[in-house]
Order: structure tokens, then C-alpha cells, then sequence
């Protein structure tokens, strides 16, 4: 590549990086709630976020296609609701049909929490019902605008709903026992703990050894690098973070948890990160170190609280968003 196309490949990537800045201004207000959606409709915080990255992704790389004034909340629900569907059918999965019925298009909707009762919807009806149940009940859009998100029409949401809550009265939600989440170290693979000495010993040439040439390393919604080289130039040229790491288990998969000591003692997240393993070595590192909703969720899961001003991100109240 010669000077001129490396300039302009400079170029290209610091606009499109400003641009970014500029639609995470835009969507800031509607973040922590379309997480919540995205957790909501998956029934997993794991499969959530993923749904949450990749409607984040499209709604940035799709936003040109909108030729007329947009309503940042909606478009962004619209777009995890269609994938959210498209994955299911995809998947084989029944997604249902929705029916108008005769009805009186206001009634009186009870109260009702989604954190509470989640598996339960899941397993009492299909995707599409869901997606109109929490978009009407829970995150209060209006039956037209469900509608338009979920292919249908106003008739149908009202009647969909109307009889969702019918069923759910029929079959009142099982009080469930609480369990609190193990915090104790989990059963862990060898190359794992490897990992977890080298990173708490800031050994960088260790945690190289540990994984595949064309290992990949992504850090969602803040880079990704697909060889140990790339590692070893990016993200780990400076050396490691120096902080104080541990193996916990949260929502059912084994994590690594990085803490930051706070002057004061308190010990905050600074980062979650999980690896997959291929015949002895490491071949996937992902770091949550950018995501905010998931990380906020996790530390309040683990009880410990999220690092709020860390290099890069400020999620402190009344500041700018992720530079």
C-alpha cells in the first residue's frame, strides 16, 4: 500500500470514527432500555447483548437508507425486533400469527414486570407475541408503532395483547425461590487458569503463548484484531492493565472479572472478558471492556459496582458518551 492510499485509509477510518461519536450521541438516551428489550426477547443477558451489538451495528450501518425525519427510540427497537424474528425463523422456530379480533381499542393494561416473569412468557408464547406483549406493556410504544416494528397491524396488537394478558391471568406466575449467583471460583480449564497467572503477572509474551497465530480478539463496540500481531501492535502494546483479576461465574458461563482498586478500598469492574478454547490454546478473546448495559447488569449481578471513568470510556452521569 503506498503513502497516498494509507492516507486516505486514515482519513476514512478517523471520519467514519467521528461519525460514530456523533450517533452514540443520538441514541445515548435509548441504550439502557433497548438492552433491557434485547434481554427481554432472548430470555438470556449472553444472548441479549449479542442481539444488542448486532442491532447497534445495523442500526449505524442502515441509518443512510432513511430518506425521512426518524425517530431514534423506534428505529432502534424496529431493528432488534426484526432480527430478533429473523434469527427465530432461521432457527425453525414457530414465530406466530397474530389475529384481529373484535375489541374496544382502550382498556385497562395491569402493571407488569418483565425482569419477573420473563421465562415464563417464553415459554407461554412465540417470539411475535412476545416482541408486542414488552414493546406495548413494557417500553409503552404506541399499537401503531408496534405494529409497523412488527409487521402487523394496530387491530392485531390490541387483540394480541388482550390476550396474552387473558392467559397470563388464567395462569398466574409461579413465585420463584431466590437463588443467589455463586460467586465461588468455578471449575476451570487448565489453559484458562494459565491465562489468569499471566494476565494478573502483566506477562504479555505468557498470554501471546496461550493462543493461536490467528487468534482473535474483539472488544464489541470498540475494536476487533484477528492475529496475535495485531494484538501484540493494538491493544497489548503498552503492556497489560496491571489490575487484579479472578474467575467467577456469572449468568451460568465462567468469566474472567478484572478489578479495579479504587483509592478508598472499593473494589469496582473493570472489565469482564470469556475465551474459547481449540486443542489446548485460545482461538476467541472477547472483552465487554466498551459495553456499557452489559457491564452495568453484571456488576449488578456480582454486587460489585461498574468503573465508571476508565481510559477511552466516561460513564459517569452528565458526561459525553464513549469517545
Amino acid at each position: 500500500m503506498g503513502k497516498s492510499e494509507e492516507n486516505q485509509m486514515l482519513t476514512f477510518t478517523e471520519k467514519t470514527r467521528e461519525l460514530k461519536v456523533e450517533f452514540n450521541q443520538i441514541i445515548e438516551e435509548f441504550r439502557e432500555g433497548l438492552w433491557r428489550y434485547c434481554r427481554y426477547l432472548t430470555g438470556s443477558p449472553w444472548d441479549g447483548e449479542d442481539l444488542f451489538q448486532e442491532t447497534m451495528v445495523k442500526a449505524y450501518g442502515s441509518i443512510y437508507q432513511r430518506w425521512h425525519p426518524t425517530n431514534p427510540k423506534s428505529y432502534l427497537y424496529r431493528i432488534a425486533t426484526t432480527t430478533w424474528i429473523d434469527h427465530c425463523r432461521k432457527q425453525k422456530r414457530y414465530v406466530g400469527h397474530l389475529e384481529e379480533e373484535d375489541f374496544e381499542a382502550e382498556y385497562n393494561s395491569e402493571s407488569f414486570d418483565a425482569e419477573e416473569a420473563i421465562e415464563y412468557l417464553l415459554g407461554l408464547f412465540t417470539p411475535r407475541q412476545i416482541a408486542v406483549f414488552l414493546l406495548k406493556e413494557v417500553f409503552t410504544f404506541t399499537a401503531k408503532e408496534v405494529a409497523g416494528m412488527v409487521k402487523t397491524t394496530p387491530g392485531a396488537v390490541y387483540a394480541t395483547v388482550r390476550r396474552m394478558q387473558k392467559q397470563l391471568s388464567e395462569n398466574p406466575i409461579q413465585e420463584k425461590t431466590n437463588s443467589l449467583v455463586s460467586i465461588d471460583k468455578p471449575a476451570s480449564n487448565t489453559v484458562i487458569q494459565s491465562y489468569l497467572k499471566a494476565l494478573n503477572d502483566g506477562d504479555v509474551d505468557k498470554v501471546l503463548e496461550l493462543m493461536t497465530e490467528q487468534a482473535q480478539n474483539e472488544a464489541p463496540m470498540g475494536f476487533q484484531e484477528f492475529s496475535k500481531e495485531e494484538m501484540r501492535s493494538g491493544s497489548m502494546r503498552f503492556g497489560l492493565p496491571g489490575f487484579r483479576a479472578e474467575e467467577l461465574l456469572l449468568w451460568g458461563k465462567n468469566v474472567i472479572v478484572v478489578f479495579f482498586d479504587a483509592a478508598d478500598g472499593t473494589r469496582m469492574i473493570h472489565d469482564i472478558q470469556y475465551q474459547e478454547i481449540e486443542n489446548g490454546k485460545i482461538v476467541l478473546h472477547r472483552s465487554f471492556y466498551f459495553c456499557k448495559e452489559f457491564i452495568f447488569a453484571a456488576a449488578e449481578e456480582l454486587n460489585f459496582p461498574p468503573q465508571l471513568d476508565k481510559p477511552v470510556v466516561d460513564w459517569r452521569p452528565n458526561t459525553k458518551v464513549d469517545k
